[in-house]
């Protein structure tokens, strides 16, 4: 799969440029109006289940789904622990499960921790559709924004010109155990090794729990250990503010960079102030409208729709693709952007 993904990685990169420079960002509010989701008159209960809530990004995949349920008359909400919890997400499952909701959309903390409360999810007839999860088993579908050691490679390129090819450089994921983040940062270290032999991986990656203030405490302590280091490669959204802090605080700007996921409504300030010099995103909002389109989709009987080619009418996911062989429930998009300071002004979240 690996070989493959990084054949795809010219590929995906002309569509960001492509993405980035020309759409600019989506009015979600405006973003579908020809669903036929209201077409057999059924009105489903679905709940989308975040890592957490109360951040930037998962706000942002609050207004997707909540705009689906505008659009189309359908029960849709957000639900999520309110810090990186595994046990606090299986227990909000476990009570959807209880209330008898049509479809649960879910983005793990921990892909290991719900499979169990997924499947039971599953046996008592409930439609399950996961986002950054490549790798998860019980579930009907998943749903991702796009190629996602593609998405690393394009991280690492991007900061490996800013380094000259050169020097040390650390990563960070939310979890260890968070696929999709993981899955980036194996991206990058390919993207590494081949394009740039000459910068160094110096740590391990760096568990940060999606949170800004542990990123900037666990990336002060390898600046300590490494004063000499020169890049950041950052997986988490929060690792850009982060990052960006730790750079201001320090007086870095111009020696160590950084490059990763990000929002501009978290890292703004760093990208405009030179801190940081390139975040990369999904709109979380698409993402959110979209798992919720899929599920009543399926809801009405139309699976036999879900394959390579399907087309959600949302920028990104016009033409899905199924890259792994005997795994057809796997789709991708296409639907990142890349941002710096001279675009981040189109950009409101």
């Amino acid at each position: 799969m690996k070989k493959f993904c990084l054949a795809l990685i010219m590929t995906f990169l002309v569509s960001t440029v492509a993405f980035a420079g020309s759409n600019g960002p989506v009015d979600i509010s405006k973003v579908r109006k020809d669903l036929d989701t209201k077409s057999t008159g059924k009105k489903y209960s679905i709940a989308t289940v975040v890592k957490v809530d109360g951040i930037a990004w998962f706000d942002r995949m609050r207004d997707g789904v909540e705009q689906f349920g505008k659009d189309t008359g359908q029960d849709t909400w957000m639900v999520g622990p309110s810090q990186t919890d595994a046990a606090a997400q299986v227990q909000i499952i476990e009570n959807l499960i209880a209330q008898g909701v049509d479809a649960i959309c879910v983005v793990p903390f921990s892909v290991e921790a719900v499979e169990p409360v997924l499947k039971k999810a599953r046996d008592r007839g409930i439609l399950v559709i996961a986002h950054e999860a490549s790798n998860i088993q019980n579930v009907d579908y998943v749903l991702e924004a796009f190629d996602n050691f593609a998405y690393g490679a394009n991280l690492m390129k991007v900061l490996g010109e800013y380094m000259g090819g050169t020097g040390k450089y650390v990563g960070t994921v939310g979890s260890l155990t968070s696929k999709s983040q993981n899955e980036w940062i194996d991206g990058a270290i390919d993207y590494q090794k081949k394009h740039f032999p000459k910068m160094e991986l110096v740590t391990s990656r760096l568990e940060t729990y999606d949170d800004a203030n542990t990123d900037y405490n666990k990336l002060k302590e390898v600046l300590a250990t490494y004063p000499d280091l020169k890049g950041i490669v950052g997986g988490p959204m929060p690792t850009s503010a982060g990052a960006g802090r730790l750079i201001a605080e320090r007086n870095l700007k111009g020696k160590l960079f950084f490059a990763g996921t990000g929002l501009v409504s978290v890292a703004g300030e760093y990208l405009k102030n030179g801190d940081i010099q390139y975040i990369q995103f999904w709109d979380p909002a698409v993402a959110g409208y979209a798992m919720n389109e899929l599920a009543v989709m399926v809801l009405n009987g139309k699976k036999n729709e879900v394959k390579a080619g399907l087309n959600l009418g949302l920028p990104g996911y016009t033409d899905l693709i199924t890259p792994v062989k005997n795994k057809p429930n796997l789709l991708y998009g296409a639907g990142w952007v890349g941002v710096t300071k001279e675009n981040m002004d189109k950009y409101n979240f």
